[in-house]
């Protein structure tokens, strides 16, 4: 074998070697997985949203509340996809959302924590993005209970589609604001549905946001569990 074609050779094992690396430190990079990492994420569509009945609005209110156990049990994905739409859902041909934003920043981005994996949320075209192949609920908040719920829901505002005139104290006012509109619409959709819920904010958020994969313009607000209460409660 004569020396230019030694060179190529010693050339393509180097390139495979890099490649071989390269895929190794992807896949061990917190929040992320083989589908992440590819051109096409894996991407779940979700029933329609079942937009109409339900209790009505007075009744809800009254029934309202926290809860702080949670039954070992699923949610439907019929269920699932009702929630999302209530929190954050599209109802308007114009592209607007069930919950307010902030002058129609729409900042705020819901993520979706379940046994299966760490799912983001998609209000346009009503379907989940997966983020993460691994259960995070328990990173969710410092309390036991988070572990137990079906779901544990993640809002997280994203800076960059806010006003670049805005502070840093402004950014997170209006992430807070819009969230907790968003979580009350949660909170009212579990008082029809008969599903237990509880807002949070005691979250290690350095662990959590490494763990989603969270960029620096990106800040969690709170978080939400949300299942079935235990029998008898």
């Amino acid at each position: 074998m004569n020396l230019p074609r030694i060179i190529a050779f010693a050339s393509a094992i180097v390139a495979v070697a890099l490649v071989s690396v390269t895929w190794t430190t992807l896949a061990q990079q917190p929040g992320t997985t083989a589908a992440a990492t590819t051109s096409a994420p894996v991407r779940v569509a979700l029933p329609k949203p079942r937009a109409e009945g339900g209790m009505p609005l007075m009744e809800a209110l009254k029934k309202r509340q926290s809860a702080r156990a949670f039954a070992d049990r699923k949610l439907s994905d019929q269920t699932l996809s009702d929630l999302l739409w209530a929190a954050w859902g599209v109802n308007r041909q114009d592209g607007r959302h069930t919950a307010p934003s902030a002058m129609n920043r729409q900042e705020i981005d819901v993520y979706v924590a379940k046994a299966d994996g760490l799912w983001l949320f998609n209000p346009k075209t009503h379907d989940l993005t997966l983020v993460a192949d691994k259960d995070l609920r328990a990173l969710t908040g410092r309390q036991d209970f988070v572990k137990d719920a079906a779901v544990n829901l993640v809002f997280v505002a994203d800076y960059s589609r806010m006003d670049r005139s805005l502070t840093e104290t402004d950014k997170a006012f209006y992430g807070g604001a819009d969230t907790g509109f968003i979580s009350q619409n949660v909170y009212l959709f579990c008082a029809s549905e008969g599903l237990a819920t509880v807002v949070r904010h005691l979250i290690d958020q350095p662990v959590l946001a490494k763990a989603m994969g969270l960029r620096d313009n990106q800040r969690i607000t709170l978080a939400q569990s949300v299942g079935y209460a235990p029998a008898g409660e």
